[in-house]
């Protein structure tokens, strides 16, 4: 079993100018792998200390993954740094410089001679293509380790990773590894982790839980010599944490909430209008994101919040108005309003659902800061809506 680690570099990201998106992602991988991540650093760019991260890396890690650094500037460390840990040197590989001189040519630009910089390699590295940008990757394998070097924008490591690494990554780990994702909403972490405790400790498949703006997800991760024993063994796994969780879980994998309702809608031949104070229209972008959504939204309103009363009643009244204003069948409403005078934000809103021939609502708390609590709204609203349709 691999024990993995991450290391981004970038100045950049430890003065908080941009956020590690990469990071994450990567782990996600890893976990779909069944490969270990023990570590996970980030470092300025500097020799001495990228140096001293890498050697730590290398005395404990079998897996080492690098982000950022391939770039042409002498900032740009990345590549010098591991042909120092090694004691190897670096060379322009023809190949490589044939490819960036192209790229730049492609584009109508005169190349910098400092992103030849880019086409250097030593001799224990395999070149990683970069299908979106100049700087190449590598994949080096040395006494039992493995480095992969990664450029820093998303785009491009994630182009890198589907079809340079993980490939790669999958001959290493010698057996076939499938995951699932179950998602959960209306209990707590603490509760979740309480309730499916004993399969958390298990090998294989293994369970990890992430808590986020749409609940508790549930990953479930199995390994076996076969695509058909690895799916046993998940379909097992999830068979027991559905009777366990039962109706708190509401979608799997890449379900999402507006897609779910918005399949509701269609197969009720329904449509639906929006109302909000409080979240800005978030509902109303995230409905019209879902497949097939022109034949069930008919539209929204943003109402000012500080225009509507926090109450029920008012909720009501705005989920009936919308669904009058636009002709449809169904108007869900959010409302509220925003208080930050003492540097926290109101943390209630009111959900109501409204048709020709009824009216509901809700009031809920959501504790947390404005931008992870409009989400959390978001999430609640098309759990209600969807309940709603169900019944």
């Amino acid at each position: 079993m691999l024990k993995a680690e991450i290391i981004t570099s970038g100045t950049e990201l430890l003065l908080g100018e941009i956020t590690d998106s990469n990071t994450p992602y990567i782990a996600a991988q890893l976990a779909g792998l069944g490969i270990d991540l023990y570590y996970s650093s980030t470092v300025g760019d500097n020799y001495q200390r990228f140096y001293g991260v890498l050697k730590q890396a290398w005395d404990r890690s079998d897996l080492i993954i690098t982000t950022g650094g391939l770039g042409p500037t002498q900032g740009d460390i990345t590549r010098d740094v591991i042909a120092g840990l090694l004691g190897e040197e670096l060379t322009v590989d023809p190949d490589l410089k044939r490819e960036i001189i192209e790229l730049f040519s492609r584009r109508g630009m005169e190349m910098p001679e400092n992103n030849l910089r880019q086409a250097t390699i030593i001799p224990s590295a395999l070149a990683l293509r970069n299908a979106s940008g100049t700087a190449p990757g590598w994949w080096v394998e040395k006494e039992g380790r493995i480095i992969v070097t990664l450029p820093g924008p998303p785009h491009e490591l994630q182009s890198m990773w589907d079809y340079q690494v993980l490939p790669r990554l999958k001959e290493k780990s010698g057996a076939v590894i499938v995951s699932r994702t179950i998602k959960t909403w209306g209990l707590s972490e603490a509760k979740v982790d309480e309730m499916v405790s004993p399969f958390l400790a298990t090998a294989n498949p293994t369970l990890a839980m992430y808590a986020g703006t749409e609940g508790i997800r549930l990953r479930i991760t199995a390994k076996a010599d076969t695509e058909d024993e690895a799916r046993a063994l998940i379909t097992q796994r999830e068979q027991d944490i559905r009777g366990i969780l039962d109706n708190y879980i509401w979608g799997a994998d890449d379900e999402t909430l507006e897609g779910i309702v918005g399949q509701l809608l269609r197969s009720k031949n329904m449509t639906l209008a929006v109302a909000e104070s409080f979240t800005g229209g978030l509902l109303a972008g995230t409905l019209s994101r879902a497949p097939e959504s022109h034949e069930f939204f008919r539209g929204g309103m943003i109402i000012p919040s500080n225009t509507t009363e926090d109450s029920a009643e008012s909720a009501a009244k705005m989920a009936n108005q919308v669904r009058l204003e636009f002709a449809a069948d169904i108007g869900i409403a959010i409302g509220g309003s925003v208080n930050t005078a003492d540097g926290n934000t109101r943390d209630s809103a009111c959900i109501a659902i409204a048709t020709e021939s009824d009216q509901q609502a809700i009031k809920a708390n959501y504790p947390s800061r404005l931008p992870q609590m409009t989400r959390r709204i978001i999430t609640h609203s098309l759990i209600y809506l969807r309940d709603f349709l169900q019944l």
